[in-house]
């Protein structure tokens, strides 16, 4: 058995918050409306269920990490693909040759608002993808020295 990895997903919180996982049933999320091919192979290729991942809050007032979440299921078809009437709807996929992929995201707990600005001020997240110019990933990998770091910093008391 290899060891859990962990993710940064990113959601804007008008279409999934983290309030909004937790409301849900089972407190779990379908992660539909990938379309970038790397964060797509990120799901099918590398995630495995009992995956840490902290859930981010993007395109808002306050944008940072909000939540704790696990990755629940296994990469599969991303119905929305396929629905005319869905934002993420995609006319050159196929049924018979899906281009786009989810996983399911159960919410484990809410925590304060973690934002950039903040983030930025600890040498160990220097390197953290989130942090980069120009890399709008809205899923990359975090290192178990990350995953520490913001576990340590959700823990400190905002004065």
């Amino acid at each position: 058995m290899t060891a859990p990895q962990y993710w940064l997903m990113k959601s804007e919180p008008d279409e999934c918050s983290i309030d909004d996982a937790l409301a849900a049933p089972n407190q779990t999320v379908p992660w539909t409306g990938v379309r970038n091919y790397q964060a797509r192979n990120f799901m099918r290729d590398d995630m495995r269920v009992g995956d840490g991942v902290l859930f981010y809050h993007s395109s808002c007032a306050q944008p940072g990490i909000a939540g704790i979440a696990r990755v629940a299921s296994a990469a599969r078809v991303d119905p929305t693909q396929f629905d005319p009437d869905s934002p993420y709807y995609d006319p050159k996929s196929k049924p018979d040759a899906p281009r786009w992929q989810l996983v399911d995201v159960q919410a484990l707990r809410k925590t304060r608002v973690l934002g950039l600005a903040e983030m930025r001020t600890v040498p160990a997240l220097a390197e953290m993808p989130v942090l980069q110019r120009g890399i709008r990933l809205s899923i990359t990998p975090v290192t178990d020295a990350e995953w520490i770091s913001i576990a340590d910093l959700l823990k400190r008391v905002i004065e």
